[in-house]
Parts: structure tokens; sequence; C-alpha cells
């Protein structure tokens, strides 16, 4: 590192610290994520913005994530995006305290501080979600909404909104918008397993899951041994060989730096590896109408945003990930029918599953074509 760049990284962090020190991380966050935090005028202006902005404000609005703000690179959660919207949208009623980096917290932890009024919104996967709103634990279902067209197509329909958000909101949320990250792949540790292209390439592997049961039964009907592992402890799981396999998304992968530790990923497109912005629905409901609006059209906003931003996260983390070595696998349709025939929902092993969280066969059965009936929106598929 030359003499200018040591120089430059130190009046980064200077001034990192010095706005942190008088109270204005968001400001701090804005400025590196601008790549100006070496500017001592740039860092003093966006301060003064962000103070201005803040002062003049009728609401303020903490938002929690468990990324940085660079993530949205590969991971498109567009933190810094959503909080301009809405600040735009409400003219200027809100103003959006940014807490990424998962300063506050990560996943359920999350999602309890936003149910409890601790935080008004934040961003967890839908998985983290559901023991909050267990409706939503229906995109676990195999083959149901795994691609990202799907998925979309599901969560922006009439049925979705009639069927689970009531639902949603009864515990104390309201979903303020969806995010598209991709589907789950099919990923293998370095020395593990050749590519596996087709159910019976996972028999025996061990595979690490989450706790939840729809995908511990999943990689059990494609043939795989799931193996529960927290996921703090997954990159040493994998490195060892306690387990051969794991699917994130491709951007997860990435992000959370699995690329050195990876062989093979494959595009199964089973389960979608998806998030949510949800809200604390009390204080949504306590603001006034215009800015209630405000924030809804933000939301609408910031997903179309997220939908466009999605191929080229995706490009980032595969070719970050091939650097290191990472072979990448898509699957035919007919490779395709192989997978969704061996554990799709389809199947009856899951009916009680759709009983228990859609509350009927009939609910599930408005769901299951919604996800199915293209809507308004397109959404790029791996």
């Amino acid at each position: 590192m030359t003499k200018f760049d040591n120089e430059l990284k130190s009046a980064e962090r200077r001034n990192f610290l010095n706005l942190v020190g008088k109270g204005s991380f968001t400001a701090a966050v804005i400025a590196g994520a601008g790549g100006f935090l070496w500017s001592q005028e740039a860092v003093a202006q966006t301060a003064a913005e962000e103070t201005e902005r803040e002062k003049a404000a009728d609401h303020v609005m903490t938002v929690a994530t468990a990324y940085i703000v660079g993530a949205s690179r590969s991971y498109p959660i567009l933190q810094l995006d959503l909080k301009e919207n809405i600040q735009n949208s409400t003219n200027g009623k809100v103003y959006v305290k940014l807490a990424p980096g998962g300063q506050l917290g990560a996943g359920g932890a999350l999602a309890q501080k936003v149910q409890s009024g601790t935080i008004q919104a934040a961003q967890h996967s839908l998985s983290n979600f559901a023991p909050f709103a267990s409706a939503v634990d229906l995109i676990n279902l195999p083959y149901f909404c795994g691609s990202n067209q799907s998925f979309t197509n599901l969560v922006s329909s009439d049925a979705w909104k009639s069927e689970v958000h009531p639902k949603v909101e009864a515990n104390g949320f309201k979903a303020l918008f969806y995010v598209v990250i991709d589907p789950r792949v099919v990923a293998i540790r370095k020395g593990g397993p050749g590519p596996v292209l087709s159910p019976g390439d996972l028999n025996g592997v061990k595979f690490r899951v989450p706790g939840s049961k729809m995908l511990q039964q999943y990689y059990r009907l494609v043939g795989a041994n799931p193996t529960p592992v927290a996921w703090g402890e997954t990159p040493s799981a994998i490195k060892q060989g306690v387990a051969d396999a794991l699917d994130p998304s491709v951007g997860a992968l990435y992000v959370f730096g699995f690329k050195d530790i990876l062989s093979h990923v494959t595009f199964t497109q089973a389960v979608p590896d998806a998030q949510v912005y949800s809200m604390n629905l009390e204080w949504f409901n306590s603001l006034p109408r215009d800015v209630q609006e405000g924030i809804e059209f933000a939301g609408e906003v910031t997903t179309q945003q997220n939908l466009a931003k999605v191929p080229s996260a995706r490009s980032f983390a595969m070719a970050e990930l091939r650097k290191s070595g990472v072979e990448f696998h898509s699957l035919s349709s007919d490779q395709l029918a192989e997978w969704r025939a061996a554990g799709g929902h389809q199947r009856s092993e899951w009916d009680q599953f759709k009983k228990d969280l859609a509350g009927s066969m009939s609910a599930f059965d408005r769901l299951d074509e919604a996800a199915n009936t293209m809507g308004r929106y397109y959404v790029h598929d791996a």
C-alpha cells in the first residue's frame, strides 16, 4: 500500500469516527457508501444535510438490517434507496435512520424488535419472519414459488394480500415490500462430491439445513442427509466436512464469505431465498394518512428498483465466486422436472403443511394459482 493509500485510509477512518462521535452514524454510512469519506468537505456537507432533514421531519423511522450498505452490489436489499424513497415520497415528513450491518441484531431478533415497537422497521428473511406470522412460511414449499417470477407473482397478488397479510397484521406487522434475492441453490464444498445435477447425485450427501422442517423434509425427499447447523457455525462445518452442501442464494454465498470453500453451484429453483422489510403496524397506523401513503409508495418504488437490480447483483456474485474456481450449473426443463417430481409440493407429503399454513386446501389452491399467473412485475430468473 502506498503512502497516499495509507493517508486516504487514515482520513476515511478519522472522518467516520468523527461523524459517529457526533451522533451522525447515518451520515457516516452515506458518506462511506458514496466513497467520499476521505473528503472533509463532502463529509461535512452530508452531515449537515442529514441533520437538516432530521430536524425538519415530523417522524423518525429507524430501519435496521443485517447487511452493510455496500452489500447491495451482490445482495440487492437497497437500504439507501429505501431511505431516500421514504424521505422523498413523504415530502420530508419522515426521516429514516439506518441501522445496517447487524448493529441492532439480525433475522428473528430484528423481527422481534419490530413487533415490540423497539424499532419501526427492519429487513429479515421470510423464514425468520415465519415464527411471528406462520403463513409466510408457505414460500418454503418446494416448487411452489421457487423461481423469482413465481415468487414475485405470488407476493404481489390479491390472493396473497387477502389470505396472508391479515395473518401478518394480526401479529403486529405490516409488510412494506418483499425483496427478491434469487432462489436457493445447491452449493457443494471443495473436496466434496462432484456437481449435483439430479436428485440421485445427492444420495447420502450431508446437507446443511436451517431449523425449517419443510426444508429438512425437502432435502430428505431428494435423497440428501439433512444436517441441521446453526448459521454462524456453517462456514466451519463446510470447511471441516461436517456438512458437504448448503443452499443459500448465490448472492448470500458471496456476502457471507463462502467463495473460497465451494466447488460447484447448481440452480435448482426449488425455494426462494427471499427477504421482507416489515414495519410495526401500530406505529404505521398512528401516522397521518398522507404519510402512510408516502411510505407505501416508497415501498412500491423500491420494489421495482430491487427487481431491476437482481440480474446485475447475481452476475457480480457469480463473477467473484468464479475467481475462486466455483463452477455453475443451470438445469434444463427436463432436469428441473426430475427435481420437482422427487420433492415438489404436489406430493402428498406436503398436504398437511398446506392445510396448516394456508388454513385450507382451497386457500392454498388460490395462492398456487397466483404464483403461476403473471402479475404486473417482471423479474429475471437465473
